[in-house]
């Protein structure tokens, strides 16, 4: 328990809300935390964070009954003004309207055509080199797809780390790779196979797989998974 009348400017820094949130994740912190960091500031006299316990056991430490508390109601405990019960009352209601909206349907890669017609509009009628990483979950479904490079009319180049980076950050399982060639020749230079072959050896050791890489042109596409050439 923190002494009421240490400001949480003054606590390890691993304990104060916000960085507590940045270094561990949203999830590492309590109720009372998360509506500490939206009231900001409490009093001279008692921390955000044990000005939230009071809201919260008012709230028989319920979200759900807390969420019914009306401004007025909030306004009643000392510390919070109007603007930080409109605050709270905001973000109680988002939460409701979150749990109540329908989860987007996310694509599922089931092919390489697939693929092809989700980065259609990305790439067509590019007259310049483009590479492409989508990232996807453990059911193939499509979390982001990213433009990692542009280059000229003769090439790009994609880093691996860069790559790879954005895999971790966003969870992703697994990754596809695309670039386009201007050009209209589907078939991949010897440059393209090593770069592959680079990247899927960095996902085996990251235990990210790449699925496949495609070359793109507007009539028509080179997969190295159909052709095996992924290893």
């Amino acid at each position: 328990m923190k002494d009421d009348f240490t400001p949480i400017k003054k606590w390890a820094e691993d304990d104060r809300p916000r960085e507590k949130l940045l270094l561990k994740g949203k999830d590492a912190l309590s109720d009372a935390e998360l509506i500490a960091i939206l009231l900001g500031s409490g009093t001279t006299s008692i921390s955000a964070v044990d000005l939230a316990k009071q809201i919260l056991a008012a709230a028989d430490h319920s979200l759900y009954n807390l969420a019914k508390f009306s401004i007025q109601d909030l306004q009643q405990f000392k510390g919070i003004g109007q603007a930080k019960a409109v605050t709270l009352a905001a973000a109680l209601e988002l939460g409701r309207r979150r749990k109540t909206a329908e989860i987007p349907k996310r694509t599922r890669i089931r092919s390489s055509q697939d693929t092809y017609n989700l980065i259609s509009p990305y790439l067509a009628d590019l007259q310049h080199e483009t590479f492409w990483v989508i990232l996807l979950n453990r059911a193939n479904e499509v979390i982001r797809i990213l433009n990692i490079s542009r280059g000229g009319i003769a090439g790009t180049v994609a880093d691996p780390k860069i790559i790879f980076k954005a895999a971790l950050e966003h969870l992703a399982s697994s990754i596809i790779l695309v670039h386009n060639h201007p050009s209209g020749n589907t078939m991949p230079s010897q440059a393209d196979i090593a770069l592959t072959h680079k990247i899927v050896a960095a996902g085996t050791v990251l235990d990210i797989a790449v699925l496949d890489h495609l070359i793109y042109t507007d009539s028509g596409y080179f997969s190295f998974q159909d052709k095996n050439m992924m290893h």
